[in-house]
């Protein structure tokens, strides 16, 4: 007699794939490499990357610090839920400061104000005071353009440039962490999530995030499409006015460059609707450091950035 089995949850087990792809990639960095490190803002996909680094260690502590390259100007909600979060784990905590390069001169204040683009000189010099020789990152291949053509181990040189024709194939889930002396390779534990994908993995484990990813009313003003905050970074100019909306982040990052849309998804279950009916990715919607060219991002992985 035939008997019929019950029938699966795609999503469900789409989520246990990338999960157990996950895991397998922190435990495969372990093996292969001395001094990893986790990039860790507090934002949605550095917090999952965390959860999922626990997970692969459990019931061992997480074996690896995190890195935070700190604008000086993020989202006081951010750097609290940052700082809790590291607390809570007993993690050890690497912050390189881009105030600190700037104030010794290493690196001068863009006349736009913008940070973002300032990021890449602390974390490439914090990796090579450190001898970080693996750095794990949040990023996906769905985000932009730039990243999907990132393989999961994806080299850089000893200047931490990203070279497209040193990258290496990646077939039946092998990866080549061989590298030279002062190379580093990122590693991308998420390369194959989607947004709905982070969001509904966060709705089942009950990932905690910082409160802006809600919801809320905030004083913003507009400019070129987006809903800015005010901040340390400056704004707004004369003629933008500032209105108080119900709003949420899809992404977070310097607070110049990270815009909120008007939203009144105040759940992770209202995120997820929000998220699938959305045509836009968050990077392109919300992050004007991405708008400055068509190759933006490409070129700041070229020069050593994610």
């Amino acid at each position: 007699m035939t008997t019929l089995e019950p029938a699966t949850d795609a999503a469900t087990d789409n989520l246990a794939a990338l999960e157990s792809e996950a895991i397998h990639i922190f435990r495969e960095v372990a093996g292969e490499f001395d001094r990893p490190v986790i990039l860790f803002s507090g934002g949605k996909d550095s917090t999952l990357l965390l959860h999922l680094a626990i997970k692969a260690f459990w019931p061992a502590p997480v074996p690896f610090p995190l890195l935070h390259v700190d604008t000086g100007h993020n989202f006081d909600e951010v750097i609290d839920f940052r700082d809790r979060v590291v607390e809570q784990h007993g993690l050890r905590l690497v912050v390189a400061k881009v105030q600190d390069w700037i104030d010794d001169g290493r690196l001068e204040e863009r006349a736009d104000g913008m940070r973002n683009p300032l990021q890449t000189t602390p974390l490439l010099d914090t990796i090579a005071e450190n001898k970080f020789d693996a750095v794990f990152g949040g990023g996906r291949r769905d985000e932009e353009r730039a990243r999907a053509k990132e393989r999961i181990f994806s080299l850089r040189n000893a200047f931490g440039q990203w070279e497209p024709r040193r990258q290496r194939p990646e077939l039946w889930n092998l990866y080549n962490g061989r590298h030279r002396p002062g190379e580093q390779v990122r590693v991308f534990p998420l390369s194959n999530w989607t947004e709905a994908d982070v969001w509904n993995y966060i709705a089942r484990e009950k990932v905690e995030l910082p409160s802006i990813y809600y919801a809320h009313r905030r004083e913003v003003y507009q400019r070129d499409g987006m809903w800015l905050a005010e901040g340390p970074w400056g704004g707004p100019r004369p003629d933008e006015v500032v209105q108080e909306l119900t709003v949420r982040y899809r992404t977070v990052g310097d607070g110049s460059c990270t815009g909120a849309i008007e939203s009144t998804a105040a759940t992770v279950d209202e995120v997820i609707a929000e998220v699938s009916a959305s045509r836009l990715t968050e990077r392109g919607a919300t992050r004007a450091d991405d708008r400055m060219s068509e190759a933006a991002m490409e070129d700041r992985k070229r020069e050593g950035y994610f």
